[in-house]
């Protein structure tokens, strides 16, 4: 219901032309008049407050000051060149200092006018100028619509060059605002304006930019936020509703042989409740005749693949064949073993299909798998190839699916006629907002329960000025029969990132480590798989005691021998890396470590990150650390798998308006689940609308 002049391209509105429009689409994504209507600001400031020039201090965010300009000039040369103009509020002067566009700015000041001056002080050997500042005519009223709030956009060097920094932006929201008159149309029912009273959209958006006052603002925001959310909701439960009532799924109506025979006498352990619960879930959804489509969620470590493999055995009890998707060949490759190993005590078969297999393998694998001789399959993304074709595929399981991109997990429903029942597995613990968003449309499982008998990691911070220590620690644990982990961010140094690096820091490990005392494995992502994998055995099978790599063993490795994980660099990884690496110690009977080794200079968020690992061992709250620090879109790659496009909502900052949204979608879909009624025509419309353009939601399944 966009308006057709909106979608007029931004070249033609008044102030930009086809430089300008160039350089805002590459930009900033700016392609029409709707777009910049809804780039929304990231921050205001407070323009009602003037000061006097001898009143600036160092402590001010901002100044703002009104005088004129007594005189310019440029100073200095090369990259040290400046613009310099000395602005006068009658009795003082400070100096404006710019290092870009001397050219641009001696023509735009005339020493006649008064100017409006705004923006930080800073102080250079006792005296204070202001760099950058935004500058306009005093007499610019067109500009300020009477705001004593303005707005600051998202600019860039290039937008800057071309006169568009936050101030030449906001002119052109003002240009387009005075086009706007009474065209905005609505886009939420009267039901939900008068329930929530929330104002039109047209002030909504005028507010956003133009605010009136606090309050205003304040309303204005909530107001698009809410709509944001609130469609983005209804679309999830829409999808899901119509799935739970339309989509037959294949029935496994009963539980066989196989897996009564696995669970009774072949589990290498007991079920904690939380798998024991989860496993139910999941026998309910596929025995009631509706596809499955649930995400379980579990930390590192407790189970889900016991979890998988036992839905597996379902299926084949039921008649079907099974497959487990990995996105990553070492992950894949593991799993491979470890239901290998499950399946051999049943004499079942289970095949790996990766990048890696051989033509002649891979040839055996098609032929048994579209005979229905092959049960089992484990693969990568080599699974969804055209060429894969089973008799009847009766369960997919997707590890780590956010890897994956929407068309690659589509594509496995596909694979037989009626579509596969869907568990999706990840060990990122996902904070309840972030999974309400990106998993909306799933049922969720989680397995919120660790093994018995395990002991949590410690871990601790270490400085590089402790290394001797930390090698004496290394050598009592091997000294006791352990293994160790040393994992570094890059491969080779790199003249930008002070990183450590994995060939210098494997060299002083074995100076440290001498053969033939001790060994050592190498691992990173630029060997070869069979070099990978041989020197991956190494450690498996006890003969290395120390395993050097990048974060290719981020997951997929499990050596219960292992009870150290030594990371370098540790203020250079994320939160969530940091929590998947120490989950590949802790999976035996011994205690287990993880030290994070870091320079002695931490900025605060990484100083943040190390103090969460160390003060907690539960994924979840880690993760609501982590969404806190980087947001949501950040965590789950967003752009890579087309889940969010959200404009001016924040799911790290804005749940309680979420789960507004979700509660009012749920009220009424559950009276209206095809949105037919009179009253929720404009929903239907609004949807349909957003579907075509694409603006806020993507399909994920």
């Amino acid at each position: 219901m966009t308006p057709d002049f909106l979608k007029t391209e931004i070249k033609f509105l008044k102030g930009v032309g086809p430089q300008r429009a160039e350089a805002l689409v590459k930009e900033l994504r700016i392609f029409s008049l709707d777009d910049l209507l809804h780039l929304f600001p990231f921050r205001y400031v407070d323009r009602t407050q003037f000061y006097r020039i001898n009143e600036i201090t160092a402590e001010m965010p901002f100044v703002q000051l009104r005088g004129k300009i007594l005189r310019t000039e440029s100073v200095g040369e090369g990259r040290s060149k400046r613009f310099v103009a000395y602005f006068s509020d009658s009795e003082n002067v400070v100096e404006l200092v710019w290092f870009r566009g001397a050219k641009w700015l001696q023509s735009k000041f005339k020493n006649d006018i008064e100017y409006i001056v705004f923006g930080k002080p800073t102080e250079f050997k006792g005296r204070f100028n202001i760099p950058h500042p935004d500058i306009e005519a005093a007499s610019d009223d067109n500009l300020r619509l009477q705001s004593a709030l303005q707005a600051v956009y998202p600019s860039t060097e290039t937008l800057k060059n071309k006169g568009l920094d936050s101030n030449g932006i906001r002119k052109l929201q003002a240009t387009l605002h005075q086009q706007i008159n009474n065209n905005i149309p609505e886009t939420l029912s009267k039901n939900l304006l008068q329930a929530l009273r929330l104002m039109s959209r047209e002030s909504a958006l005028k507010n956003v930019h133009f605010p009136a006052g606090k309050n205003e603002l304040n309303a204005a925001r909530f107001r698009l936020k809410f709509e944001e959310l609130f469609y983005l909701q209804l679309k999830l439960l829409k999808q899901k509703s119509f799935r739970n009532s339309t989509s037959k799924g294949l029935l496994f109506a009963r539980v066989g042989d196989y897996f009564n025979d696995f669970y009774h006498h072949h589990l290498p352990f007991p079920l904690t409740g939380a798998q024991k619960r989860v496993v139910r879930e999941i026998r309910s959804d596929a025995g009631s005749g509706k596809q499955m489509n649930r995400l379980v969620q579990g930390d590192v470590g407790s189970g889900k693949t016991m979890v998988a493999f036992l839905s597996m055995l379902l299926a084949i009890d039921n008649g079907f064949q099974a497959c487990m998707m990995a996105p990553t060949e070492i992950l894949a490759t593991q799993h491979f073993y470890t239901i290998k190993e499950f399946a051999d005590k049943l004499h079942l078969d289970v095949c790996l299909l990766t990048g890696s297999t051989s033509a002649r393998e891979r040839k055996k694998i098609h032929e048994r798998l579209q005979n229905g001789e092959l049960k089992f399959l484990v693969g990568t993304h080599a699974l969804i190839e055209e060429t894969v074709q089973f008799k009847n595929l009766g369960l997919a399981v997707i590890d780590e699916q956010h890897r994956f991109g929407v068309a690659q997990r589509a594509a496995l429903h596909k694979k037989n006629q009626k579509p596969p029942h869907i568990l999706i597995m990840t060990a990122t613990p996902i904070p309840r907002t972030l999974a309400m968003t990106f998993y909306g449309d799933l049922d969720l499982s989680v397995i919120d329960e660790m093994p018995p008998g395990r002991k949590p990691v410690k871990t601790l911070h270490m400085s590089d000025s402790q290394r001797l220590r930390l090698y004496g620690f290394l050598k009592e644990q091997i000294k006791e029969g352990r293994q160790v982990y040393v994992v570094y961010p890059l491969i080779e140094e790199s003249e930008k990132l002070d990183y450590k690096n994995l060939m210098e820091g494997f060299d002083s490990l074995e100076r440290e480590f001498p053969l033939p005392e001790y060994q050592i494995s190498i691992v990173h992502g630029r060997q070869t798989s069979d070099r990978k994998d041989m020197e991956m055995q190494r450690f498996v099978s006890g003969t290395s005691q120390i395993m050097v790599a990048t974060t290719v063993i981020e997951v997929g490795v499990n050596v219960p021998n292992a009870s150290v994980m030594v990371i370098e660099s540790a203020e250079k990884f994320g939160l969530s890396q940091l929590h998947q690496l120490r989950g590949r110690v802790g999976r035996g009977a011994d205690q287990s470590y993880c030290i994070l080794m870091s320079s002695y200079k931490l900025t605060t968020e990484a100083r943040t990150r190390i103090e969460t690992m160390c003060n907690t061992n539960d994924g979840f709250e880690i993760a609501e650390v982590d969404m806190k620090l980087r947001g949501a879109g950040d965590m789950q790659g967003t752009q890579q798998s087309g889940a969010l496009n959200l404009k001016i909502a924040d799911i790290t900052s804005d749940v309680q308006i979420m789960q507004q949204a979700r509660s009012i979608a749920e009220e009424i879909l559950d009276k209206d689940p095809d949105l037919n009624a009179e009253e929720n025509q404009l929903l239907l419309q609004q949807m349909k609308e957003l579907e075509r353009s694409n603006t806020i939601w993507s399909k994920i399944g």
